[in-house]
């Protein structure tokens, strides 16, 4: 009976996670908002599927264990150090300012108790990791400075949360008895005990596991530390998150963060879902029915105190435009998954009310299934002010004589103009990104580069074309590609023009334009891999190099007859499909003759051995 009980809770919570989880990403609320909204269904608020969460709850929160240990596995003190101004500063500065205001306002505005409060603030202050490198990576905003920042505070409230989690029991036992000063020196005696453990004992551990070679053993090894750290913690009466978090920044640096990582994974994948399922289960949607104003009141009071510190903070410390402050604060204003953590707790150990906690969860929520919208329109509204604002002018052009312009200043342009620079050939580098150049200008360098739209004619009459002698066109984007292709062809036609391609339909479309040997971005990189492929598989340098170099001269050759037909799909398939049973009768016919003696390289055998070299004639 209970082997049924435990089977249809299970097919219950898988089915409720295949069915919501999806439906929430396709309308871009994210994950964690579907496993919440998951759990209101089956709960006891609306269908009663499950109707005790309690038993849940217990197994899901080592799903928060995992997921803390996970990230001690990503904060490797290099990486911090690295990060220190933009994580130690804004992090630490957006963290304590926004605690002591929401805290201040949950003591004396609704009365809790100071130690209540101080919980409160700091869960208020930490925002959705989840959601705001999700919407990030969505909106393919993560590398701007705005995302960045975003990343930044992010990181440190993923670090404040620790500290945070483990305060609690202590907070707890003061409020009734005052601080015990024995309780604090065991906490900290504890957390000396696992550092300096860990730091002699975990990896001699792994290094004696890895001898086995099995990933079973692997990730049970994983899991009996996390597990085994946890316990520990509890024995002493200490937070196990934080047992789980300081065994994962012990293992950061070593060889085996990633294989720990991979193992770990799917376990805190599910169990981290499980966790969330049973907040929503929990949630008073009642509360919302009953009190619609007190919630929705705490709600858009939560978005707008911590927007309004994250605004000043972003113009400031930041140093971010202000449309781009004005991002940051809409994006990190929610509510976060850890303040669920943090709130449960808090409640089990008495700080907080029962009701009061379920107030605080449904109003986190909500913040969190607003932010979305709110960046979404945020987002409209700054591109409308864009296109009504003038743009800004051309940089003025300082630079004499260049014999090169390079068009487009991403990752082919700045390797150009780097080696043009070792060999003091004076160039001109154009770009009409505001936020490349503005990346560029932070780390220097940036004397030969000029904000401008390289297809306009008066800012290619001011970069000096007419003097010019080699025109490179390092442009990403395809369409813009041709349209400061046909400006030069047309207005230059002295200009040897080097351009990048990013596809076969792209080189075609240069070429009717009378650029004969359009560079493919890919192709010399994806030979090299194939040779370095082929010599892992036991061949040699030399036919890896041969079988490599057959292949690039019949492709070449292939796509000079495409060009012909490009605009006929039904030709193009053709072609395609002769020259690949060409290029397989050809690896046939050698494959029967014996190889020759092994000897070196000719001076005249071409090499495909840099995805930097250039071409030898061919596209």
């Amino acid at each position: 009976m209970g082997s049924h009980h435990f089977l249809q809770t299970a097919v219950i919570f898988l089915l409720a996670t295949v069915i919501a989880v999806p439906i929430a990403k396709r309308f871009r609320l994210g994950a964690v908002l579907g496993y919440l909204l998951a759990g209101v269904v089956i709960g006891p608020a609306e269908l009663r599927l499950i109707a005790d969460p309690s038993g849940a709850s217990d197994i899901s929160e080592f799903g928060v264990v995992l997921m803390l240990f996970v990230i001690g596995l990503e904060l490797s003190p290099q990486r911090l150090w690295v990060m220190r101004h933009a994580v130690f500063g804004a992090g630490l500065l957006q963290v304590l300012g926004t605690s002591v205001v929401l805290g201040a306002i949950a003591h004396l505005g609704f009365g809790l108790a100071p130690s209540a409060a101080a919980i409160v603030g700091g869960s208020l202050a930490l925002s959705s990791t989840a959601f705001g490198l999700q919407i990030l990576t969505e909106r393919k905003e993560a590398s701007s400075a705005y995302g960045r920042q975003s990343f930044a505070i992010l990181l440190f409230q993923d670090l404040a949360a620790i500290p945070l989690i483990a305060a609690i029991p202590l907070l707890a036992s003061s409020s009734h008895q005052g601080i015990d000063p024995l309780a604090a020196l065991r906490t900290v005696a504890v957390i000396v005990a696992v550092v300096i453990g860990g730091r002699y004992l975990l990896r001699p551990l792994f290094r004696f596991v890895a001898r086995a070679d099995s990933v079973e053993v692997s990730t049970a090894t994983a899991l009996l530390v996390v597990m085994g750290t946890a316990l520990l913690m509890e024995e002493f009466n200490v937070s196990v998150t934080l047992g789980a978090f300081l065994a994962g920044v012990l293992l950061a640096d070593s060889e085996y963060r990633h294989e720990l990582e991979s193992n770990i994974e799917p376990f805190k994948g599910l169990l981290l879902g499980l966790f969330f399922i049973s907040v929503g289960m929990s949630m008073r949607i009642d509360l919302l029915l009953q009190s619609p104003l007190l919630v929705l009141g705490l709600t858009f009071g939560l978005l707008l105190v911590k927007g309004l510190l994250l605004w000043p903070l972003g113009l400031t410390v930041g140093r971010l435009h202000r449309m781009d402050a004005l991002r940051l604060a809409v994006l990190l204003a929610s509510g976060g998954e850890f303040a669920f953590v943090v709130l449960r707790q808090a409640s089990d150990q008495g700080l907080l009310g029962e009701q009061q906690g379920a107030l605080l969860v449904l109003a986190i929520t909500l913040s969190m299934g607003l932010t979305p919208l709110l960046v979404a329109a945020i987002g409209k509204l700054i591109g409308a002010k864009k296109k009504a604002e003038p743009k800004r002018p051309f940089d003025t052009i300082t630079v004499e004589h260049p014999r090169v312009i390079i068009a487009g200043y991403g990752r082919m342009g700045q390797i150009v103009a780097r080696i043009l620079r070792t060999r003091k050939i004076p160039f001109v580098a154009l770009d009409h990104s505001v936020e490349q150049l503005d990346m560029v200008h932070r780390f220097g360098n940036d004397n030969d580069i000029f904000y401008g739209d390289p297809a306009r004619p008066e800012l290619l009459r001011a970069a000096q074309a007419d003097k010019a002698e080699v025109f490179v066109l390092a442009t990403d984007d395809a369409e813009s590609s041709l349209r400061v292709a046909r400006t030069v062809r047309r207005q230059y036609p002295h200009l040897k023009v080097i351009a990048r391609a990013r596809n076969r339909q792209h080189v075609w479309r240069l070429m009717d334009l009378g650029i004969e040997e359009p560079v493919r971005e890919t192709l010399f990189s994806s030979l090299k891999m194939s040779r370095k492929t082929l010599e892992a598989l036991g061949l040699s340098a030399e036919e890896a190099t041969d079988e490599v170099e057959r292949f690039r001269h019949k492709d070449a050759e292939l796509l000079k007859v495409q060009y012909l037909v490009y605009d006929d799909e039904a030709k193009l398939v053709q072609t395609t499909r002769e020259a690949i049973e060409d290029l397989n009768k050809l690896f046939e016919a050698d494959a029967e003759i014996a190889p020759p003696p092994d000897k070196g390289p000719d001076e005249d055998t071409p090499l495909v051995a840099d995805d930097e070299q250039p071409e030898s004639g061919k596209a």
